[in-house]
């Protein structure tokens, strides 16, 4: 399969991850961040281990459930307390930081190359998300600062190690490791620090089965299965399709306005993700 293919189909997930925000809106109930997250992440590893029917065996156990931590449960629950404390522009922006981090983490533990498009389009990928969702009256918080570069942190990690380590399995039975993982280490915190879940309506049905099978099961089966294909900074650097997908949704769904500069924006996360391509592309050539 061609390295375009590999790209497109990898970028699929950044994408509709893209319409969490505004399935979650729209179609969840509010106010319980960590019990959508286990809701999200759980019962799609179930399913997937229910159809790949293989368990982790040796060092793998304790490596799923590091990797299920720094990609699912520490990324998410410091994504939710930076969204909380910080005005959803700020939050994506500070987000915005992982590809960097990526690059760094993979010339350290990977011996990754360190090239200077990968760098500038990371700078530029910052600056394009800026652009797309912060607005002039945002407040930044210390501590929601903090833990959106602590997620950002989190996913990046997650993502090297996740091309580091790489078990003689598919990808479908690696997702279902790692989802299954990373639900279970989020469900005592979900019990523990929020109410119990009201019984859900057919709307939040709906929601909950998008987010799992769609949302976290799919999507991140691509994810893996391109972080084994491509290089993770050139894999990073599809994430700033999310907060661009977000923002279209909004204006196409919800009527919310586009401006000037969104639309700049727009341009400048799509050239962003060009640049960090065509960067991976010609150190692989």
């Amino acid at each position: 399969m061609s390295r375009l293919t590999d790209t497109a189909l990898t970028a699929l997930a950044p994408a509709i991850w893209g319409s969490t925000y505004i399935v979650t809106t729209q179609l969840l109930p509010p106010g319980l961040p960590l019990t959508v997250a286990a809701l999200r992440a759980l019962p799609a590893g179930l399913c997937l281990l229910l159809i790949v029917r293989r368990l982790p065996w040796g060092a793998w156990w304790w490596k799923s459930f590091v990797l299920g931590a720094l990609n699912f449960s520490l990324f998410w629950a410091c994504l939710f307390v930076s969204a909380y404390r910080l005005p959803g522009g700020v939050a994506a922006t500070v987000g915005a930081i992982q590809p960097l981090i990526v690059i760094a983490l993979a010339r350290v533990v990977l011996g990754s190359p360190v090239k200077l498009l990968s760098v500038l389009g990371g700078l530029a990928g910052i600056a394009g998300v800026a652009l797309l969702v912060l607005s002039p009256q945002a407040v930044l918080d210390p501590l929601g600062v903090a833990a959106g570069l602590a997620g950002a942190v989190s996913m990046a990690c997650g993502t090297v190690m996740s091309r580091r380590w790489k078990p003689p399995v598919s990808p479908l039975t690696f997702t279902a490791w790692q989802l299954t993982a990373g639900g279970l280490l989020l469900l005592p915190a979900a019990l523990w620090l929020e109410p119990g879940l009201p019984v859900p309506t057919l709307q939040n049905l709906i929601g909950f089965a998008y987010l799992g099978l769609i949302g976290a099961a799919l999507t991140y089966l691509l994810w893996f299965r391109g972080l084994a294909r491509l290089e993770p900074s050139a894999v990073a650097a599809l994430g700033f399709l999310s907060p661009l997908v977000a923002v279209l949704l909004g204006w196409s769904l919800l009527g919310q306005a586009l401006t000037a500069p969104q639309i700049t924006g727009v341009v400048v996360v799509l050239a962003s993700v060009w640049i960090s391509q065509r960067a991976q592309a010609g150190a692989s050539r």
